[in-house]
């Protein structure tokens, strides 16, 4: 009897989709998705995991931003939320249909797959809406920026000495609302990518759903999903090999294997960047604490040895 496939989520870096220093054309992002693409087809290849893909958005989405503020004169701007809608479909198809063309000539063009809209729910009193903190968007001077404060209620910071930008909560995600929807076609074999960018952050109201400007965390995001989908594997890709101890100095330490106990106790000593390296290890230590059967964090050209057991940084509970 064959052994059951183990339903895996793939968070994948920036990187994955675009390339420190370039343009972010739509003819590189493909090149780029097209090689990422190439490592998830040999995880299909090898017949042990049921995909669900998820991925980050930052460059998209900050894109569209521009192009609203650009174009706010001619075409009517669409709020943040809104934003990151239109970038899960951007990404969403160069995925599928990148990975569909890698399929097909193997002779598995027959695989479906789905990208899902997904809306990811989060707690209208989380303190991050009293607190917003993530820059989005283009920079202004000090003057434009006070104007958007004052005429469209935008919160607003100066940014590291480069000008100042609106800034909006990251609350943390509750609950994939599309979870259903999405194990339906995980059941009827179809690849999913879902998620996209955090997902689109919504609050439950009056019975509904509203969106909301935030930002959530995209491996945070990728955690629940996870959770929610009930798989067994979560593998976060970014742009190093391992999780590091003393990362860029010279008593650098790689780690293998971690247990969830020696992942927090590191992290609480503060060996992890906090806007890098430690949201992933947190979504790693939740995914396993949930009942995860391990997280996995490395780099995208790592990712099948990884999944072997081979390469990158394995946590698990013990």
């Amino acid at each position: 009897m064959p052994e059951e496939k183990k339903i895996t989520v793939i968070a994948l870096g920036g990187n994955a989709i675009l390339q420190p220093g370039q343009k972010g054309t739509f003819q590189e992002q493909l090149k780029n998705v097209e090689t990422t693409c190439a490592q998830l087809t040999q995880m299909v290849e090898s017949g042990k995991y049921k995909l669900v893909i998820t991925h980050g958005n930052g460059p998209q989405v900050g894109n569209i931003l521009l192009q609203n503020e650009t174009a706010k004169d001619v075409a009517a701007p669409m709020p943040l939320y809104v934003c990151g809608a239109e970038s899960q479909g951007l990404i969403g198809f160069m995925i599928q249909q990148s990975l569909h063309n890698l399929l097909a000539g193997k002779g598995r063009g027959d695989i479906p797959i789905a990208t899902v809209v997904t809306q990811v729910v989060v707690d209208e009193t989380d303190a991050a809406f009293q607190n917003p903190s993530k820059p989005v968007g283009p920079f202004y001077s000090e003057e434009e920026a006070k104007t958007l404060a004052s005429d469209k209620g935008y919160h607003v910071k100066e940014d590291a000495g480069r000008g100042w930008r609106r800034v909006v909560p990251s609350p943390d995600p509750k609950e994939i609302f599309e979870k259903d929807a999405i194990r339906q076609l995980i059941a009827a074999r179809s690849i999913v990518i879902a998620s996209g960018g955090g997902g689109i952050p919504v609050i439950r109201k009056n019975g509904g759903l509203r969106g909301v400007d935030a930002v959530i965390d995209k491996d945070l995001a990728g955690e629940r999903l996870a959770v929610d989908v009930q798989a067994k594997i979560f593998l976060i890709l970014t742009d190093v090999d391992q999780v590091k101890l003393n990362y860029k100095t010279p008593q650098e330490k790689g780690l293998s294997h971690l247990t969830v106990a020696e992942a927090r106790r590191y992290s609480e000593e503060g060996h992890f960047a906090k806007g890098s390296m430690e949201p992933k290890v947190r979504a790693a230590i939740r995914f396993v604490e949930a009942g995860g059967e391990k997280a996995i964090i490395t780099s995208l050209g790592k990712a099948v040895e990884a999944l072997d057991g081979k390469a990158g940084t394995t946590i698990t509970k013990q």
